[in-house]
């Protein structure tokens, strides 16, 4: 059994979300997810985990960063080694919900898998679920380790370094589109400045991502974030995330 099983993994650091995101993301895999998986957090606090969920702490880089430049700690997952793990792995954000079933991001073809960004047209992929081996790109972390400051310059975040280090090495592939939608752009219904907006599930999603704000649970309550962005309390989200 364990040697079908797949990865899922997710990371947490900082105050920016509870221990209860993680717990949730692990709910919706176990409901949406039909094969043996093993659930893991990295973080640098595990308190509130649920026990089904293994935690190891966040992959250590050789720069440090911190403050808003901590989302590179995601190249990290890359290592050659990442502590026991084996084979595939879907990393998720916490910021999303699970609306389908995600049996296929595991079949899908592709040596790295991520959603083609909603708002560039230049290849670049939003991490918030993709699909790699452990230990088969090593040389991401390696070369941003000793080129920190550079690419930092060079990239605006980590999902662009990482998009363009494996374009150049024809090594990335996209999910379709309709698998994984963002919230702001799929979800509410065309613009009013009248009235607030209703909200959709899109055809055929499997994930809808929270990029930015709002958060899902401030989205189920119609707090959008932006005056600009009025919209009706998503209460469907209710339905999904738990």
């Amino acid at each position: 059994m364990e040697e079908n099983r797949v990865n899922v993994l997710c990371m947490k650091w900082g105050t920016k979300y509870p221990a209860k995101y993680v717990n949730v993301l692990y709910a919706m895999v176990k409901r949406n997810l039909a094969r043996p998986f093993r659930f893991v957090c990295l973080t640098d606090d595990p308190n509130g985990l649920v026990s089904q969920i293994n935690h190891y702490p966040l992959p250590e880089l050789k720069t440090k960063l911190s403050g808003p430049e901590r989302g590179w700690n995601k190249l990290g997952v890359f290592s050659k080694k990442l502590y026991d793990l084996k084979g595939q792995v879907l990393c998720l954000d916490l910021d999303l919900i699970i609306t389908g079933p995600i049996d296929d991001f595991f079949d899908y073809f592709g040596d790295v898998v991520i959603i083609r960004d909603w708002l560039k047209h230049d290849g670049t992929g939003n991490s918030s679920v993709y699909r790699f081996e452990i230990g088969s790109h090593p040389d991401i972390v390696s070369e941003f380790e000793d080129k920190c400051e550079r690419i930092k310059k060079t990239y605006r975040n980590e999902q662009e370094y990482l998009s363009a280090k494996l374009i150049g090495k024809n090594a990335l592939s996209y999910w379709p589109d309709s698998w994984c939608r963002s919230f702001k752009r799929h979800c509410i219904k065309p613009f009013s400045l009248i009235t607030s907006r209703e909200t959709v599930v899109p055809h055929d999603a499997r994930f809808i991502v929270f990029h930015g704000k709002p958060d899902p649970h401030n989205a189920a309550l119609g707090k959008s974030g932006k005056w600009y962005r009025r919209f009706e309390p998503a209460t469907w989200i209710k339905d999904y995330w738990f």
